[in-house]
């Protein structure tokens, strides 16, 4: 009786009360297991906490630039042919012109930076209309009346007119003003500005031009943004 009595006793120490030996050899295997739930948040962390940086950063990249701000495509190829009536009479052809380097402006009244840049343009043809160069200006999405009051206000010379429908400037996918686009001998676009274009600028374009040279998109920061309709 004594020897049973102490084989229960012991049995009885080694158990918890409620708990079968076979739940409780399963519980003490469990807890001698090394946690992994935490190394695998870590990895996760480590994988994908990267790729959410990047993607803010190019998110905050994005509201850094101007949705409509696109490369021209249009850079190295032939400028698209047009006609447009000129203020003091007559048309104007871009293909009569071919032979010679080309200085497209496209500008409005109401523009302040076409203001800004206005004499400056009127002084660069006259420094350049004997060599070999042609200032064309083409006036978009203003009135008549106004447009002809600011080529006055400037003593603007050189040859303009004016796009009704801003068909020429859709081509051309104009999206600010002033845009300027300068063509070689050939008729090939060799480079694009947008905004007022500065002297140093353009000396250095129209050369570039004159030797069919094409460079990248140049742009100013002052220059309004428009909608072609």
């Amino acid at each position: 009786m004594r020897a049973e009595t102490g084989v229960r006793e012991q049995s009885g120490a080694s158990s918890r009360p409620g708990l079968p030996v076979a739940a409780l050899e399963q519980g003490e295997t469990e807890a001698a297991k090394p946690a992994r739930a935490p190394d695998r948040a870590w990895w996760k962390l480590a994988v994908g906490l990267p790729l959410v940086l990047g993607f803010l950063g190019l998110l905050a990249y994005g509201f850094t630039r101007e949705a409509r701000v696109i490369p021209s495509p249009l850079l190295a190829k032939p400028a698209p042919g047009f006609t447009v009536p000129r203020f003091d009479g007559g048309t104007i052809s871009l293909q009569e012109l071919r032979g010679k380097v080309v200085f497209l402006n496209f500008w409005a009244s109401w523009c302040p930076p076409c203001r800004e840049e206005a004499r400056l343009l009127e002084e660069a043809w006259q420094r350049y209309k004997d060599r070999g160069v042609v200032f064309l200006g083409v006036n978009i999405q203003d009135r008549e009346v106004d447009a002809r009051a600011f080529l006055r206000e400037f003593g603007v010379t050189y040859p303009n007119g004016i796009d009704r429908g801003s068909k020429i400037a859709v081509d051309y996918g104009v999206y600010g003003l002033p845009e300027t686009f300068f063509i070689d001998r050939e008729g090939n676009i060799t480079y694009k500005h947008i905004g007022a274009i500065g002297w140093e600028t353009l000396a250095a374009k129209l050369d570039g031009a004159r030797r069919g040279l094409a460079s990248t998109e140049g742009r100013s920061k002052d220059y309004r943004s428009i909608p072609i309709r």
